[in-house]
């Protein structure tokens, strides 16, 4: 298999509820996110994709919807306190947003609808809270057949 991957920087911020330890916080990432994409076929050209649509597509849904804003879980007992000051600087999330779940939401959920209109997939996100610490979500292999 060939893949194309292109990685994209955001600042962030968020809270993991239920964290035992100062994560349970609100603070911030700088954080870097690696997509892989995947192709049944090689373009005419010989690429799994450009890497501009890559960049037009998930980088700039990252900078659209998540850089420098705040990520929420919707079920998280401060929501209704953040959403007053906040603003539309929050982001509220169907899940706790660990860098596992959110891994896991791009390649499950914008992956698809950013890449509905391309012969690609997005297979696999890395999401790298510090250079130290990160999360990947790859899709299983038994889904990896369209």
């Amino acid at each position: 298999m060939i893949v194309a991957e292109r990685y994209h920087d955001i600042s962030c911020g968020h809270r993991v509820v239920g964290h035992e330890g100062k994560c349970r916080f609100l603070h911030g990432h700088n954080y870097r996110i690696h997509f892989t994409l995947a192709a049944d076929e090689l373009d005419e050209i010989g690429r799994v994709v450009d890497f501009s649509v890559i960049k037009t597509t998930l980088c700039q849904w990252l900078e659209d919807n998540f850089d420098h804003k705040f990520l929420i879980w919707e079920n998280d007992e401060l929501l209704l306190q953040l959403q007053e000051v906040a603003g539309d600087s929050l982001v509220i999330v169907p899940f706790n947003p660990t860098a596992e779940q959110i891994a896991r939401y791009l390649v499950e959920h914008i992956g698809p609808d950013q890449l509905k209109d391309y012969p690609v997939r997005l297979i696999s996100c890395k999401v790298e809270e510090t250079a130290k610490c990160s999360a990947t979500y790859t899709i299983p292999p038994t889904r990896l057949q369209r």
